[in-house]
């Protein structure tokens, strides 16, 4: 009995994927579950697991071609047994010799012979791949020839007469700009500012981090307190977890905060799904997961769709004070900032006590001025006195 393989939905926006790499040969036994082939976007790589046991029997999208979503990419067997096939085992020996001999061999590559990673990573960084070398038998280029190749141009190709550089802005780069111009361009996007006392909330680090530790495996972070005060402050103020569609609002009963973490080829917002239901220690392990994802470019649309409010610390940059820009559709975003030590007025007395300015940056055509600033004191009690969110009365 024959089954077809299928190109899976990835997210709203994307109706194509590049067949980056086939996992399994034709004949090839397989397990349920077990990945077959690689495909991937200009947002993500995916790998598409075998719906059942079974073998290879058509391969009908060949490697660095493109397909629609819903495409089939292969033809499957349940028929076959688990019993290795004679093809199997010659194949492998191929590919050694293959192996063996790209290591001995170097041979230049045109363009339409490369993989959709190489092609993604030469067009950000401005590469002709006429340029790379390719490290394979066959001629192709893969993404670690093209990093290879930026690895050795960037120490050669220097020049300090130069007074000017000209780079070409990167695909996610790109897409930064346009849709930070676009909520600046379609929301009356306004800002206002408190500061908080973390007094207690270093407190209570300092105190139960290692206990936290020790039960959790990840320290006690700044993070968890801020998205627990975020999510009952929203629960207070629901327009601030609202957005606007067409010409309605659309008021969120979730709460699936966005974490803002910046990487070497830009910002990424991955989302902390039900954040209302998750205790500080799954807060916190999901966020140390979602952070090493992004900065090792293993996010999957998943981890960063949706999203109802958005939470973003310059702080670990040392910035003091900013003016975040609303992540769209959203309507509205918290900035924490550093830590700093500075004189405060406590019961008529002068005190030194660590303190952070936090900024709120709301779209002012569904946030009144009285929600918004309601919304922030409320975060501020929240940290000033944490009580509520240890104990979640």
């Amino acid at each position: 009995m024959s089954t077809e393989l299928i190109v899976p939905t990835l997210g709203e926006s994307i109706t194509e994927a590049t067949v980056s790499k086939w996992l399994k040969n034709i004949g090839d036994n397989f397990e349920a579950d077990e990945p077959l082939v690689e495909i991937e976007t200009d947002k993500i790589t995916v790998e598409v697991p075998a719906p059942h046991a079974g073998s290879l029997k058509e391969i009908k999208v060949s490697e660095g071609t493109d397909v629609e979503i819903g495409g089939i990419l292969g033809i499957l067997d349940e028929s076959k047994g688990k019993t290795p096939s004679p093809k199997k085992t010659e194949n492998k020996e191929e590919k050694i010799k293959e192996e063996v001999k790209a290591v001995k061999v170097e041979t230049k590559s045109s363009p339409a012979k490369s993989s959709p990673s190489a092609r993604k990573i030469a067009e950000e960084n401005n590469i002709n791949l006429e340029d790379v070398t390719s490290s394979r038998s066959d001629g192709r280029i893969n993404k670690e020839d093209v990093v290879s190749h930026l690895s050795s141009s960037n120490k050669t190709t220097t020049n300090k007469g130069e007074r000017e550089e000209v780079v070409k802005m990167s695909k996610i780069r790109q897409t930064i700009s346009k849709r930070l111009k676009e909520a600046q361009n379609t929301a009356a996007i306004l800002t206002t500012f408190n500061e908080i006392d973390m007094s207690k909330v270093m407190e209570i680090r300092k105190s139960k981090n290692q206990e936290f530790q020790s039960r959790y495996e990840v320290k006690l972070g700044f993070m968890s307190f801020f998205v627990k005060a975020v999510v009952k402050s929203l629960q207070e103020y629901p327009a601030v977890n609202a957005e606007i569609k067409d010409e309605n609002i659309i008021y969120k009963n979730h709460f699936d905060i966005g974490i803002a973490v910046g990487t070497e080829k830009g910002l990424v917002v991955p989302i902390l799904k039900d954040a209302d239901q998750l205790s500080f220690g799954k807060i916190e392990t999901k966020i140390i997961d979602l952070s090493t994802k992004a900065k090792d470019g293993t996010l999957t649309m998943d981890d960063l769709t949706g999203g109802t409010f958005t939470i973003s610390n310059g702080g670990v940059y040392g910035s003091m004070l900013s003016t975040p820009i609303i992540n769209r559709p959203q309507s509205g975003i918290l900035g924490m900032h550093n830590i700093q030590k500075r004189a405060v007025v406590v019961n008529d007395e002068i005190v030194i006590r660590p303190m952070m300015y936090v900024a709120l940056s709301y779209d002012h055509r569904i946030i009144d001025g009285k929600e918004s600033v309601g919304f922030l004191v409320k975060v501020k009690e929240l940290l000033e006195d944490p009580s509520e969110l240890v104990l979640g009365i």
